[in-house]
């Protein structure tokens, strides 16, 4: 079993920034695509970024437009999510999530694909 445990979140205003991160413990992680979905009440969880195990390809929700970036620390059991120019739609519970072997497609994933999750973390962005 796989255990995730995010951190990072808080309460910030439109156009800050924040940095989510999420350690893996009880596997390595290097052969495990790893991802970050986020949620609001009453929707889905949506993709926000991903690593894909095999070559380390990353992709972003089409409302990123280069605003965060994931990243991952082999080394650490880490994944990160650098998060820039907040904007109060960015609002939500941002899960870290990975899976083995990576989902085989191009961009991201659906959810329902991940088999681990952590806790989640709470992200305001106040305007």
């Amino acid at each position: 079993q796989m255990q995730l445990a995010e951190s990072g979140g808080g309460l910030v205003q439109s156009g800050e920034s924040l940095r989510l991160t999420c350690v893996a413990s009880g596997r390595n992680f290097h052969w495990y695509g790893v991802g970050w979905f986020r949620q609001v009440p009453g929707k889905e969880k949506e993709g926000v970024a991903v690593i894909r195990s095999s070559d380390d390809s990353t992709y972003y929700g089409d409302f990123v437009n280069g605003r965060f970036t994931i990243s991952k620390d082999n080394a650490k059991n880490t994944v990160y999510l650098q998060m820039n120019s907040l904007k109060p739609e960015d609002t939500g519970i941002y899960y870290c999530a990975a899976t083995v072997p990576s989902p085989p497609v191009d961009g991201i994933p659906r959810y329902t694909l991940y088999d681990y999750w952590g806790q989640g973390t709470q992200v305001t962005v106040s305007s």
